[in-house]
């Protein structure tokens, strides 16, 4: 699952700047753990440190051989390099209307009469969450991932209902 995404560096030792996309940044950036990569060929990275500037995570990194990124164009190379945890270590979520990212990805999209809209390809994190719904007939629609419109998760199921405003489906 991804947790970030290494942006531009910061400064010219090697810091690099992350665009977070996991709820608990303290404790997935912690130093000394170990990050997977995409691509992996780049990783794993260790975080060597971590502190927040302006708002913004940055990142002291380890390279898979020891060495430690410490220089600016060192951490430009990892550049939109994404940065990984697997499956298996995300805890349980205690609230049962929430979900990870890749329990969305894959459900089928449903009518609330059970007709089918499509799959969920992805989910965006813009401000409010929305699926990304790869249409049955084509195209893409974004739906905001809020219960008024998608009433049912069925994980087991393997689908969402998702029950539309007047002109979503027509965008």
């Amino acid at each position: 699952m991804v947790v970030g995404r290494i942006g531009r560096p910061h400064g010219v030792r090697g810091q690099v700047t992350v665009e977070v996309r996991t709820d608990d940044p303290d404790l997935r950036f912690a130093p000394g753990t170990a990050l997977l990569t995409d691509p992996a060929a780049r990783g794993p990275l260790t975080i060597e440190a971590a502190r927040w500037h302006s708002g913004t995570l940055l990142l002291t990194l380890v390279l898979p051989d020891g060495t430690v990124v410490a220089d600016r164009e060192a951490a430009d190379a990892l550049r939109n390099t994404q940065l990984l945890v697997p499956v298996a270590e995300l805890p349980p979520l205690e609230d049962p209307d929430s979900f990870y990212d890749h329990q969305l990805v894959g459900l089928a999209a449903v009518l609330p009469d059970g007709s089918p809209i499509g799959e969920v390809t992805g989910v965006r994190h813009e401000g409010t969450e929305l699926l990304v719904v790869a249409r049955t007939g084509g195209g893409e629609l974004l739906v905001p991932f809020v219960s008024a419109i998608v009433p049912t998760v069925d994980v087991a199921a393997g689908r969402l209902v998702v029950d539309p405003p007047e002109g979503l489906l027509d965008l």
